[in-house]
């Protein structure tokens, strides 16, 4: 698989404080990686070395195998990008900033805007500076997705939208992915990374602490098993794998490592099983376990 964005051992430092520790991580072509962390881990920073708007101390990255730096002209005709609060120029329209993005970046599908336009309920003949922050992302998001790129980087998208908009940000960040566009997609909104990525990169305070499918990644952490049966349940609170047991009569809700769900299911089911339900640990209690405490 073709590598589009390839980062190795980068760092930054602002002042005394060490920004970015030895960031290593790859986006593959046709690939949606989620890249999460709080406020102040690093995601931004990240993000803004690789389009070239400030210069690295050490470690390698580039797109389309181009240094992200020295060739940033180069790389930014094949990307678009939205930041987590887009910058406009108060006395246009936004049907004007669309348009003028769309120019500057050299090219964009204009029967596509008008169709995201739409879909994003945005007053394209209204001043922008008359436009909530959630509008303002939308003209970001429409400008992007107008253009056709073979790479999608979208730092905090959909800061300021509504739920409903949210929705469809993801309904259209889907097509670009199915016509095998990659996509970096830095956000706070978990359930959308995880509807969204193929594979997630958590940063903590600069740092790489964990990259992989999220299906790798729950193999990582334990499942939540709802469990009645028929004989007495408190059998199971000693049964190797299960954690954090709790009963109420003859049902048990715990945690489960899941090299050992077989046997805790052969142990349950000696005593009857009436409901066993298994789920795997969300992204959000992935991204919890680096974070709690």
């Amino acid at each position: 698989m073709k590598k589009i964005v390839k980062v190795q051992g980068l760092q930054k430092m602002f002042g005394k404080f060490q920004a970015l520790r030895n960031v290593t991580f790859t986006v593959d072509a046709g690939e949606v990686v989620g890249f999460i962390g709080p406020n102040g881990a690093g995601k931004s920073t990240t993000i803004r070395t690789l389009l070239g708007i400030i210069k690295r101390d050490a470690g390698t990255a580039e797109i389309f195998d181009k240094d992200v730096w020295k060739d940033s002209l180069e790389i930014h005709k094949r990307i678009s990008y939205v930041p987590g609060d887009v910058a406009l120029w108060g006395s246009l329209t936004g049907g004007e900033i669309i348009d003028l993005f769309m120019k500057l970046h050299g090219g964009g599908d204009k029967q596509k805007r008008d169709y995201l336009i739409n879909r994003f309920e945005l007053d394209p003949k209204k001043k922008a500076k008359g436009y909530s922050k959630g509008n303002r992302q939308k003209v970001g998001l429409i400008a992007a997705l107008s253009i056709d790129s073979d790479l999608y980087i979208f730092d905090e998208p959909t800061s300021g939208l509504d739920p409903l908009m949210e929705a469809i940000f993801q309904e259209e960040v889907e097509k670009i992915k199915d016509a095998g566009k990659s996509i970096l997609l830095s956000s706070h909104i978990l359930s959308e990374v995880e509807r969204l990525a193929d594979k997630v990169v958590i940063i903590r305070q600069g740092e790489i602490v964990e990259t992989g499918t999220l299906d790798e990644l729950r193999h990582l952490t334990r499942s939540t098993v709802n469990l009645e049966t028929e004989g007495d349940v408190t059998h199971m609170a000693s049964v190797n794998g299960v954690l954090d047991f709790e009963q109420k009569d003859n049902q048990a809700t715990f945690s489960a490592d899941n090299q050992h769900l077989s046997d805790i299911l052969s142990e349950a089911s000696k005593l009857g099983v009436k409901k066993f339900e298994s789920a795997p640990p969300t992204l959000e209690d992935l991204f919890m376990r680096h974070y709690e405490g």
